[in-house]
């Protein structure tokens, strides 16, 4: 997703243009079915890192193909910069506005990633990020891998919902507010809210091994991706510095725990994630120096949290490993 400003000192985050929604019911013009649409995400970004997440856990490589926009873009939108001829070898489209466009001809809202595209037609058919995962777990089902864990339990789902509301504006979107806010109180509001969000967190997390019940779920996932890029990127770029990540305990062994689980650490490529903040985030970094650091290697250290129980995948089994054109460098 790309972040937008408001007129105001606060950041707002502008709402997604495209609401569609892809479904096995009939409820929606987009009927699931294999192979016709392709999502279109970047490793930098955290509300795509959720969908590859819950796309490789659930099993559905085979059925919904996925294109990978490289970390840089200008006004014209994510670009292809890491594929051959700079275009996605499906879609063949070089800037990801292109599908926009296609579907909406002078199209001028925000274009953002996750996008899921229709290939035949090459449309833009929805970047509702919030529904689109959900809607993996739900309306997807019938394409589910064996052994796929339930990622949305009915039983859990309003206490999911709850945390995921809390965590979206105070930790998704916190980070962001602090990032981009435009002047020192709105800066601290937001401070203040994210890590008094992130100690309740920690200490709902201190004596369980995850959010919500004793498996792995939708809530889990969304904290995650922003708690895997916040001492690359935001303790330090977006100024979220009352400590790191690696100075949090509780969190920064949850973190490491789910990212040493099959489909969490496996989808990240830190390089990519600080050349988006730092190389895009011009009016905050305007060298565009993307720094060194952090060394890596601490997510690859000793958790402990198997001693708090739980099932990472329920009943069901770890995924396979990616897809060969899906595979980020390892941790050396």
């Amino acid at each position: 997703m790309t972040a937008t400003q408001s007129s105001t000192e606060a950041f707002h985050r502008e709402p997604v243009a495209l609401t569609e929604r892809i479904t096995s019911d009939g409820s929606s013009a987009w009927p699931v079915e294999p192979g016709r649409y392709r999502l279109v995400v970047a490793r930098a970004c955290p509300w795509a890192n959720r969908s590859v997440i819950v796309r490789r856990l659930l099993g559905l490589e085979p059925v919904l193909s996925m294109g990978i926009a490289g970390p840089l873009h200008d006004e014209r939108s994510w670009r292809f910069h890491n594929d051959p001829d700079n275009r996605d070898p499906v879609l063949g489209i070089e800037y990801l506005r292109e599908a926009y466009e296609a579907a909406q001809p002078g199209f001028d809202a925000g274009v953002t990633v996750p996008t899921v595209v229709e290939i035949a037609s090459g449309r833009a058919v929805t970047n509702n990020f919030q529904a689109l995962t959900l809607d993996l777990s739900t309306q997807w089902r019938a394409y589910h891998r064996e052994g796929a864990p339930d990622l949305y339990p009915e039983a859990h789902r309003a206490e999911i919902d709850e945390i995921n509301d809390a965590v979206y504006h105070d930790v998704n979107n916190g980070v962001y507010k602090c990032g981009f806010a435009k002047g020192q109180e709105a800066y601290e509001k937001a401070y203040r809210v994210l890590f008094e969000r992130l100690d309740a967190l920690s200490e709902r997390l201190t004596a369980r091994r995850y959010l919500v019940g004793d498996t792995i779920t939708e809530a889990d996932i969304r904290l995650w991706v922003t708690l895997v890029r916040f001492d690359a990127v935001y303790h330090g770029h977006f100024k979220c510095n009352r400590e790191k990540l690696a100075e949090m305990p509780v969190l920064w062994a949850y973190a490491r725990d789910l990212f040493q689980t099959p489909g969490f650490g496996d989808t990240i490529d830190f390089q990519q994630i600080k050349q988006h903040y730092y190389g895009v985030h011009a009016e905050i970094n305007p060298t565009g120096i993307v720094p060194l650091g952090p060394d890596p290697r601490g997510w690859l250290t000793s958790h402990g949290r198997e001693e708090l129980g739980g099932r990472p995948f329920g009943d069901g089994t770890p995924p396979g490993p990616p897809p060969e054109g899906e595979r980020v460098p390892p941790i050396a």
